[in-house]
């Protein structure tokens, strides 16, 4: 496993990128990040997995982050009057557009099996009866776009995920943005 220094060396710059677009103040983000280094150094030694640092990195400065929010002073709420309403977005929309350029990129016979299963929430016996195929073909098509797919989400950008799913992401390569900003 590479020394604390190495593995800062690889992540600083996105980590400071990751808190800095969390945290407004310039300031505040060079002590926040210092405390990521401060705990990564300090338990560096919890860590078994070598391909785990960066999502154990996002996950302490998530923390770190949460932490100077909760030290601050507690704010008022403003009055229903002025409050602005939710907007809520379809998950499953938004994701799907995220995504698309991606699976777009696939080749035709995993990007169609991908898309009815997947995107358009079909069951893989459907898909096969859609497309003509025995329904083992359509599950072996399926599996194979998802492996695609993830490998190309994994080339193009560093995902963090929580227990709710995906919590952030960043791209790796910023000519691939996955079509999302």
């Amino acid at each position: 496993m590479n020394s604390i220094a190495d593995i800062w060396g690889e992540y600083k710059t996105r980590l400071r990128a990751y808190v800095a677009r969390r945290v407004g103040e310039p300031d505040v983000v060079d002590d926040i990040l210092q405390e990521v280094f401060l705990k990564a150094y300090k338990n560096l030694h919890t860590l078994k997995v070598r391909g785990s640092v960066a999502p154990w990195l996002y996950r302490i400065a998530s923390n770190v982050i949460v932490d100077h929010y909760r030290s601050q002073k507690p704010w008022t709420d403003l009055p229903e009057a002025l409050a602005v309403p939710e907007q809520k977005q379809d998950p499953i929309a938004e994701l799907a557009t995220c995504l698309q350029p991606l699976i777009d990129d696939l080749p035709e016979i995993y990007r169609s099996a991908l898309t009815l299963s997947e995107i358009d929430g079909l069951s893989q016996k459907e898909v096969a009866a859609r497309l003509g195929i025995s329904y083992s073909g359509a599950k072996s098509r399926i599996q194979r776009g998802r492996d695609q797919l993830r490998q190309r989400l994994h080339d193009c950008c560093v995902i963090e995920t929580g227990q709710h799913g995906i919590v952030d992401y960043e791209p790796r390569d910023p000519r691939c943005d996955g079509g999302c900003s």
